[in-house]
């Protein structure tokens, strides 16, 4: 089959979440023998680093991207107040690109339209104007439950009301985006659900992320610290991201130290924002982008993923329960994994589960191995590439059937 895949940013490098499951798609197909040719948009925060795609990434791909400036503006943002647009999805936008996906389809055809997120959809129209190729759009989120659950925390009036306005612009183009499209893909069961309560005649699939144990060590290269060290990772221009961790440095982080001050909770991410190097909390660390996650992971022992927002799945939590990481998050974190607390993960909700949840996991290093081995036998089992590559390819054929 050829497979087109349009992308709301570059896959590499693979710098947060959305990345890792972009290129995890390209990677599957190419092994499996499919030709992809991958298009994506580029943006002041994911431009295009040529030298950080690997090997023959780019020949094998056909690799092309268009830069646009995605930058917010007010007015801009006010003008979609009056329109059934979402501003959100609007600035991904532009007449180059366009321009360029009509001098692809002018050139080669393909068998399958593969679009990464609702951000893409501004061009499903150029699809159909030249192409016949089925469209099979890819929902990395539930994206306005993401900002909904962020106005629910925002003390800040003006942000609650943008996020409020963000929210529902979304749920707009989210309950009928579907109905232009011929088969969609979800990353979690729940956002399955949800998309199918809306749109039950269109074919849909859930196809959970899923990782190539080839490139993980197996949690027996892993010696424990004599003290157990904390550590976050992930994309620091998230907004859930940042939110969660100033609010674990809020409400849970000074009571930790009472009872362990030799503890020490380094932050790693791409993009960290000022406000958390202007707070000088005790004892964390922030680490900033670091080159290898899977090297950063080993280094440390209890992983912390304090989410209150977000929707879909946190892939690096499945990263570092493949790794043998004992995970503490929230619910919010945890959904879309088919897991069960206390035996796969730790799930804490509240600033006291939180600290009794870490203070059993430091006092027991026992405990935290036994919980990293479910974890990674768990994802061996729910989470291999092998089993998604099938039915992947699967989905695609019945839409070509269809």
């Amino acid at each position: 089959m050829k497979i087109l895949q349009l992308c709301h940013k570059p896959p590499h490098p693979l710098v947060d979440g959305g990345c890792v499951a972009i290129n995890n798609i390209t990677d599957m197909l190419l092994k499996n023998g499919q030709d992809v040719k991958v298009v994506a948009v580029e943006t002041p925060k994911h431009p295009v680093n040529l030298k950080a795609f690997p090997g023959n990434y780019l020949q094998k791909t056909r690799f092309e991207s268009v830069f646009i400036d995605t930058t917010p503006h007010l007015w801009g943002a006010f003008k979609t107040l009056f329109t059934n647009t979402s501003y959100q999805i609007s600035r991904f936008y532009s007449k180059q690109m366009a321009s360029l996906l009509a001098q692809i389809f002018a050139r080669e055809s393909f068998d399958i339209v593969h679009i990464e997120s609702i951000y893409m959809m501004p061009y499903i129209p150029v699809v159909r104007k030249y192409s016949k190729a089925p469209i099979v759009m890819r929902m990395h989120n539930i994206e306005h439950e993401i900002w909904e659950r962020l106005a629910q925390n925002e003390r800040n009036p003006l942000r609650k009301l943008l996020y409020k306005i963000n929210a529902h612009q979304l749920e707009r183009v989210e309950r009928k985006i579907l109905q232009s499209v011929d088969g969609y893909l979800t990353i979690s069961s729940p956002d399955y659900q949800y998309f199918h309560s809306l749109f039950p005649a269109t074919q849909g699939e859930v196809l959970t992320f899923g990782i190539d144990f080839d490139k993980y060590e197996d949690e027996d290269d892993y010696i424990p610290s004599d003290t157990p060290s904390l550590f976050h990772l992930g994309s620091m221009n998230w907004s859930p991201n940042v939110e969660g961790i100033e609010w674990f440095l809020d409400e849970v982080w000074p009571e930790i130290l009472k009872e362990h001050p030799e503890l020490v909770f380094t932050i790693a991410g791409h993009h960290t924002p000022e406000s958390l190097y202007q707070r000088h909390d005790k004892n964390v660390v922030l680490a900033g982008s670091v080159p290898d996650a899977n090297e950063f992971m080993l280094e440390h022992d209890i992983m912390v993923v304090p989410l209150l927002s977000g929707s879909g799945i946190r892939i690096k939590i499945i990263e570092g329960m493949a790794l043998g990481k004992v995970v503490v998050t929230t619910t919010v974190g945890a959904q879309g994994l088919d897991v069960e607390n206390g035996k796969h993960l730790f799930i804490a909700d509240t600033p006291e589960e939180f600290v009794a949840v870490i203070n059993k996991c430091v006092a027991t290093p026992d405990l935290c191995s036994i919980i990293g081995e479910n974890a990674r036998e768990f994802i061996s089992v729910h989470h291999n590439n092998n089993l998604i590559q099938e039915k992947l390819i699967n989905f695609y054929q019945q839409m070509l059937k269809s």
